[in-house]
């Protein structure tokens, strides 16, 4: 790939990279003001089930930032490598087209379709 088309891909990356990461850092601060606020105040039931809930959604969503971060980060290290833009199992050239829609992407499509299809 040529440095016009990577730079720009990196510089992205790293765009999304601070994305992901910043809500996250806003969100501990302030889940800590909010046990700070409450204390040791016992919670009723209800207010205890919605909190339960809450977190496993947090955590879901957390789950899905952390492999995204993996990726960038896994797509940084590439650049660096000066390997960006050949798929990490075949050594394939990876279309233009995906890098520019998922400039994270260390796969082809065809290959990412081939892991997501198999039985976990």
């Amino acid at each position: 790939m040529e440095k016009s088309f990577i730079e720009p891909q990196r510089r992205r990356l790293e765009a999304l990279r601070a994305q992901i990461l910043e809500p996250e850092e806003v969100g501990m601060a302030k889940e800590r003001e909010v046990r700070e606020a409450k204390g040791e105040e016992s919670q009723e039931f209800e207010e205890a089930a919605q909190d339960m809930a809450q977190n496993e959604i947090h955590q879901a969503l957390h789950d899905v930032d952390n492999r995204r971060l993996h990726a960038i980060d896994q797509a940084l290290q590439k650049i660096k490598q000066g390997t960006y833009g050949l798929s990490d199992i075949s050594g394939e050239s990876i279309p233009r087209a995906r890098l520019e829609a998922t400039p994270e992407g260390v796969l082809t499509v065809q290959e990412e379709e081939k892991i997501e299809r198999q039985p976990k």
